[in-house]
């Protein structure tokens, strides 16, 4: 098994999927602490539906590079579900269902009445759920991914302080002179980016897993925003590692192997938690 290991890893396409597996948890982890505090979790989710319906425009399009659509589609919607939550009339969960609903339900209907394509049903499995897609990222991919995984590494750490005292308590933030609408439009355009990344990684319906479970794992263990992100963050890369090994050697799905791994920390930290008296 040992040899069987090294031999898949003297490929570079290997290599390539874990430098992107890894940088895509990281980063999911990051901003899945304040999404979970703000109870904005499901909007992962949402985003993630409308990534998939950007796929199915590039798709019919027949556009090598996806993210020349996805990626603006998706932030522009994040914008548009950040707006629309702040309407008295429709409520941040109503904005969210009804944009990644709508979304999902165009982009299958995209791909069914325009897609060239001979296994349709191939397609659309590898986009909801990963399937073997990041084992095929190319060169000009994986760059792509670590500048913009450097890109929200950097505006995390440069604008923390102002991410925390918006996430605890915004109506102190405004009154203190800060920003927080601001502040509230770069986490939803951060998130799009990262939802674009992930994509490739557990697809389009797995995503939040990766924002929740390693946030809401971290949270069993510390008390402290400080010590939830960044246990969060490493327990999201350790999943990831993991689940991407299981996957190679085992022949399973990564995506769901990932999900699967982070599920099952999650799982263990609420039993330590509980253990240690910590337990929520």
């Amino acid at each position: 098994m040992a040899e069987r290991f090294f031999m898949y890893f003297s490929h570079s396409f290997v290599w390539y999927a874990f430098v992107v597996g890894i940088l895509v948890a990281l980063c999911s982890s990051l901003l899945g602490v304040t999404l979970v505090l703000k109870r904005f979790s499901f909007i992962g989710d949402g985003l993630s539906h409308v990534a998939f319906g950007g796929v199915a425009i590039a798709s019919v399009c027949n556009l090598s590079n996806e993210m020349l659509i996805v990626l603006p589609v998706t932030v522009i919607s994040a914008i548009l579900v950040l707006r629309s939550g702040q309407n008295a009339k429709i409520k941040g969960d109503a904005a969210i269902a009804m944009i990644s609903v709508a979304a999902l339900a165009f982009g299958y209907l995209l791909m069914n009445l325009f897609s060239t394509s001979s296994n349709l049903a191939g397609d659309v499995c590898s986009t909801l759920f990963g399937s073997t897609s990041i084992l095929t990222l190319t060169s000009r991919e994986v760059w792509l991914c670590v500048a913009l995984s450097v890109l929200v590494v950097l505006l995390f750490l440069r604008f923390y302080n102002k991410i925390f005292a918006v996430t605890f308590d915004e109506d102190f933030a405004r009154a203190a002179g800060t920003n927080a609408d601001g502040y509230n439009l770069l986490i939803a355009v951060v998130i799009a980016v990262i939802i674009v990344l992930a994509m490739n990684l557990v697809g389009s319906l797995l995503i939040s897993a990766l924002v929740i479970f390693p946030s809401m794992s971290a949270m069993r263990l510390f008390s402290s925003f400080r010590s939830v992100t960044i246990c969060a963050a490493v327990l999201s890369v350790l999943c990831a590692v993991l689940g991407m090994v299981i996957s190679i050697m085992a022949g399973t799905p990564v995506g769901s192997t990932i999900v699967a791994a982070d599920a099952a920390a999650f799982g263990l930290c609420c039993v330590w938690g509980q253990w240690s008296g910590r337990g929520v």
